[in-house]
Order: structure tokens, then sequence, then C-alpha cells
């Protein structure tokens, strides 16, 4: 990935010196939303300068100030600045809950011509799945649009990597898959995939693609790379796997508090921000880099008993 991105700053340069509506559109980018929407297995995908502008750009795209968006109570920043920006009616659900989710579409639905529907698919903070096949469900009975943010899925979940709707085999079911190139990717930048038509309402109304430079090419040129690897073995993603699992069971054996987390996301529950930044501290001492997090990032909990 590093040579691909050192290779890209040489033949074109660093800054893409536009948006991609103007002059900021290269060949890369067009190759990597190719390459992005055949990885998930749907037929067209754009990308972003990062997750976070791809759910700002997607959010008020589909929904408007007479529409609704019933949304993950624990989902990420951006959801919810993307949905203030929207204009729509913000009705939040119980975390991963699907019946709670239908209760507030059977109340709710019939007020709004268009309702969207908004999960992360691993929850960031805490390491849990959204129970997307059952809320497929719900949305498919209250004709709502379906949106999963699988920032923290994508070379994680699903065959290779590929992210949660591939774990859960729904394919052609989920309108919008949003997704960062920062995490697991270890790049940057932003994508949303789903439908050709939705697709090319978002490069007509999507305001980051529209009012912000493109991609950089390096960057461009080092998620294409983070696919081939991909792509091209499940190696690393097995390895993840088998290291999640040793860690988890070794911590449980110790006794932490690792939360309800099934994902490599683990959360070391300490229960005190002080105490935290304390283990924090001394694990850096030790060599291991694992940072403190507490309110407003996480919520406040108490420290666990004995």
């Amino acid at each position: 990935m590093v040579q691909a991105a050192q290779e890209a700053a040489v033949q074109y340069g660093v800054g893409p010196a536009a948006v991609r509506t103007i002059a900021g559109t290269m060949d890369l980018h067009l190759r990597l939303e190719e390459r992005l929407a055949s990885f998930k297995g749907v037929a067209a995908a754009i990308t972003f300068q990062s997750g976070f502008t791809a759910n700002l750009a997607a959010i008020p795209a589909m929904v408007g100030k007479d529409d609704a968006i019933f949304s993950d109570e624990l989902n990420h920043a951006s959801i919810i600045d993307g949905s203030r920006l929207s204009g729509a009616k913000i009705i939040r659900y119980a975390h991963c809950d699907p019946v709670d989710l239908e209760r507030q579409l059977q109340e709710n639905r019939q007020n709004f011509p268009r309702a969207l529907v908004i999960t992360d698919g691993v929850f960031s903070m805490d390491g849990d799945i959204a129970p997307l096949d059952e809320i497929y469900a719900v949305t498919k009975k209250y004709e709502a649009i379906l949106m999963v943010d699988d920032a923290h899925g994508e070379g994680v979940l699903g065959r290779g990597g590929r992210g949660i709707v591939d774990h859960f085999h729904l394919h052609g079911k989920v309108d919008l898959e949003v997704g960062t190139l920062s995490k697991a990717f270890g790049a940057v930048g932003g994508v949303v995939a789903g439908d050709p038509s939705v697709v090319e309402w978002l490069r007509q109304r999507g305001r980051p693609f529209l009012f912000s430079s493109a991609m950089t090419a390096p960057d461009t040129a080092a998620c294409l790379a983070g696919l081939d690897l991909l792509e091209e073995t499940t190696e690393l993603v097995d390895r993840l796997w088998e290291n999640t699992r040793y860690f988890k069971s070794e911590m449980q054996r110790l006794g932490f508090d690792i939360g309800k987390s099934v994902t490599p996301i683990t959360p070391v529950m300490l229960g005190e921000a002080p105490l935290a930044q304390l283990f924090s501290r001394e694990l850096y001492e030790n060599s291991v880099f694992a940072m403190a997090i507490g309110f407003p990032t996480v919520a406040r909990v108490k420290p666990a008993s004995g």
C-alpha cells in the first residue's frame, strides 16, 4: 500500500486540485469505485473524502424536512450530524432492537412520505453487531429505506472482509451501504455502495462530493492496493479473528469485563476515566498501545463488581 501511494504521488501529484465534478476526478477514482462495487457485490459505488463525509452526503440527499429518520440510539456521530443536516424528524429506537424499531415505525410511519432506517453495522465502542437481517424484515414491512454504516465491518465480517451485508446474505436488499477506508483498509476515504440510481443521485446531490476536493491520488492508490490484498487471500482476516479469539479468552480468564463484544473491537470496562488513563499509560510503558476512552465518547458506567 505504501508503494502504491508513492507511485501515485509521482504520477499524479499529491493533491487533487479540485472537486470531483470540475477537474478532480482521476482514473484512479473511477477504478476504485468500480472495484469497491464489485467487492461489495453491488452495481455501483461512489467515494468521498472520509466515512464521516459519506454520511453527511448520503443522509440529507435521501430525506428532507417532511420525512423521518429512524436511528439506533448508539449510532455514530456522523450519522447524528447527517440526520440533523437533513432536517428530517429524528426518531431513535432502542439499541439493536428490531422490536422497538417496529413499534416506532408502526406508530409514526404513516405520518411521513419517506422513512429512512439507519444503523451502524458494527458498533465502534461496544463491538456488537446490528441484527441487520431482522432490521431488514421490519423496513421491508413498512416500506422504509434501509441504510447501514459498515465502517467497522469492512475487512472484518463476511467473506474475506466484505462486510455486514455479506455476513447476513442481504445482497440487493440494503439500499445504502456506507463505509470508510480508514479502519481495516488503513488509508482514508469513504464510500456509499448500492443501486446505480442511488449512487447517481448522490453524484448530483451529495454536497461533500460536489463542494469539497476529491480523495488524493496517493490515498486512492493505497485503497486499491488494500483491495488487492483482501481479494487475493483471506489470510489477514482469518488471522484477525484468531487473534481476537485468543485476546478475548485470555482477558476473560484474567477477570476483565469485556462487555458483549462479538467482533475484534474489544472494550475493557474499567468504570472510571482516571483509572482507564492510568491503565493506558502503564500499558504504553510496557509497549502496548491502548487508548483510554471516557465520557462523552462512551457512556458513564459503574465499575464492575468484585
